[in-house]
């Protein structure tokens, strides 16, 4: 009778990677659904294209397609032939868990949400750079690639956008963190699409994912807390000009 070893949990994960329950297009379905609860993609609203989505997400169109069919089953994206799916209610409710970590029950201010974000990031960023594998630096590449292909489109873009930082976050190896995390990122979301879409704003965000990547592939932990940092700045700095309807330029010039 021969002896089979056992390799250690560890290196078990390393060689298989982290192994879901659900299936690729079910997480995807639930990425799209947390886009709707949060308000980036509201009721009436034209979903991108298959190719466009896929490209995003990077994952097939099959997968695509089946996440669709999964939202449509339960009646969220309303599909039509020969026209394109739309978002047919914001109440995501009916799938399943992880949608309704879709932010806090607040309200929350601003301002709060955003020390808090510094607080929970900058200890994510150090010990993502310090752990960190080429698995999760090489979606971070292609999140980048994702973005940069998004041009003007503030919706495909902040699919991409999510991605990022949601690897960024699982990067640093704690469930928790994560899951604050994405709540915080989560907050106030629906203006984040308007604000997105004006002139240059997509290009500065990517300038400042590009500086976080930086860090990761340096293993550098003390420039990741600067990257995010001047990241999740910007963010709320722009994100109080628009609810304050006052110029971005000013807000762009405190951080300088």
């Amino acid at each position: 009778m021969s002896h089979v070893k056992r390799l250690p949990p560890d290196q078990t994960k390393a060689l298989m990677g982290d192994v879901s329950r659900r299936s690729v297009r079910e997480v995807i379905a639930e990425k799209l659904a947390a886009l709707i609860s949060s308000g980036v993609l509201a009721v009436g609203d034209e979903l991108p294209g298959e190719r466009e989505l896929a490209t995003s997400l990077s994952v097939s169109r099959e997968t695509v397609r089946g996440a669709i069919a999964i939202l449509a089953s339960h009646r969220i994206l309303r599909v039509a032939h020969g026209a394109r799916t739309t978002v047919a209610t914001a109440d995501v409710r009916s799938l399943v868990r992880g949608v309704q970590a879709a932010g806090f029950e607040g309200p929350y201010d601003l301002e709060s949400v955003h020390e808090a974000r510094l607080l929970v990031e900058r200890r994510i960023a150090a010990d993502a750079a310090r752990n960190i594998n080429e698995v999760g630096l090489a979606k971070l590449r292609a999140s980048i690639v994702a973005q940069e292909e998004s041009g003007d489109d503030p919706v495909r873009f902040l699919l991409c956008d999510r991605d990022f930082h949601a690897t960024l976050y699982r990067a640093a190896g704690n469930d928790v963190f994560f899951d604050v995390a994405m709540s915080l990122y989560n907050h106030l979301l629906d203006h984040r699409r308007r604000i997105v879409a004006k002139p240059g704003a997509i290009a500065e965000s990517l300038s400042d994912h590009r500086a976080i990547l930086t860090a990761m592939e340096n293993g550098n932990p003390e420039m990741a807390e600067r990257s995010v940092v001047g990241h999740a700045t910007r963010i709320y700095l722009t994100t109080r000009a628009f609810l304050d309807g006052t110029s971005p330029n000013s807000a762009d010039s405190a951080m300088e």
